[in-house]
């Protein structure tokens, strides 16, 4: 596996080909791929991009999904026709991997309908990436503050985002593994035995704050990891590292202090703190 910049993830307000600067810079091995920036380079250009990210030690993270599994017939019709093209570039840039999170509650639609929807829709977005060679990864959202907002909760767990997965019967689908949302969602290291690198598409460490309670704990209001020791990041990362996970790992906080401090000194601390995490995964970080 190895360490990811995600300028988004960190609130960061970072042109792409900075990013990619200070990703070499501080020790990172990879970065998240901008595809508003491979629109404006077009295909040739994207391809030459995506060599010199190469030549600079640096592997592709993970691409968002542009596609809302959960937005209405319309604004899903026009994502899928507009899809195509994103996955052109993408795949000019040799990015084998995207994302995005399942919303863990619905006001009108009850678990059976939510998941029927989210079942439809997964299929057709996990045939059009398997044709471009790209994985999908789902996240799963652990906070309850978060799913019991509304009045019907959907999947908000490790087992359900599995169930899914498994039954659209899509071979490159798998999971979005957030320290943050297994903690919130009671879960431990047990709950991530047998996993296999095939499973998880990217996986994101955060701790959490040390003066609430698990079910008081808000989804945007995070730490840095390691800062409180109230997630079990030594038995999550050892069990990312026992399932062979090759892939990105980042820092998704959502801590706005970290945008009013200097960049460089930012990165410097994040890029130490994903550097324990792998050698925390063990061995199978390689």
């Amino acid at each position: 596996m190895f360490s990811t910049l995600s300028p988004g993830a960190l609130g960061l307000s970072l042109d792409h080909p900075t990013a990619v600067d200070l990703a070499a810079r501080h020790g990172f091995g990879g970065v998240d791929p901008d595809l508003g920036h491979f629109r404006t380079l077009g295909l040739e250009g994207t391809r030459e991009h995506a060599a010199a990210v190469r030549e600079k030690g640096l592997q592709w993270g993970m691409a968002g999904l542009p596609v809302p599994l959960d937005g209405t017939p319309a604004e899903f019709r026009q994502a899928l026709v507009d899809l195509p093209e994103s996955l052109d570039l993408l795949s000019a840039a040799g990015v084998t991997r995207m994302g995005t999170w399942v919303r863990p509650m619905h006001d009108v639609l009850d678990h059976r309908q939510n998941w029927r929807l989210h079942l439809g829709r997964l299929s057709l977005v996990a045939g059009l990436l398997e044709d471009a060679g790209i994985r999908l990864g789902l996240e799963y959202i652990g906070p309850k503050t978060f799913w019991s907002t509304e009045r019907f909760p959907f999947i908000h767990s490790l087992r359900e985002a599995r169930e899914l997965i498994a039954e659209s019967g899509a071979s490159n689908v798998g999971l979005i593994l957030d320290s943050y949302h297994w903690y919130t969602a009671g879960e431990d290291a047990d709950d991530l035995a047998g996993l296999t690198d095939a499973d998880i598409v990217s996986v994101d460490v955060n701790d959490a704050r040390d003066d609430r309670e698990r079910d008081e704990q808000q989804d945007l209001d995070r730490r840095l990891p390691f800062a409180t020791g109230v997630i079990d990041l030594e038995g999550f990362m050892g069990a990312v590292g026992a399932a062979g996970y090759t892939g990105p790992v980042k820092v998704e906080p959502f801590m706005k202090s970290l945008a009013e401090r200097p960049v460089d000194e930012v990165l410097e601390e994040i890029s130490g703190l994903l550097d324990r995490s792998l050698e925390v995964a063990g061995p199978a970080k390689a």
